[in-house]
């Protein structure tokens, strides 16, 4: 199965934690209910971000940053 493309701004949530799971301990950290929550199909990075008052550019780095290298 190939992977969503991360940079797709419109990417929902559910999908992204989908395809890299190890992504949900960043949000975990930041007390973020994002994983396992209801509306995660219908909310992106963006949204998450606003919500919880985060710099989005900073975290789409910190998340980025653990996608393998193929």
């Amino acid at each position: 199965m190939r992977k969503p493309d991360f940079d797709d701004p419109d990417l929902a949530l559910s999908e992204l934690f989908a395809a890299w799971p190890q992504m949900a301990t960043v949000f975990f950290d930041r007390r973020m209910l994002c994983p396992g929550c209801p509306i995660a199909p219908f909310h992106a990075l963006t949204d998450a971000c606003l919500e919880y008052d985060l710099d989005e550019d900073a975290f789409r780095a910190e998340l980025a940053a653990l996608i393998p290298k193929d």
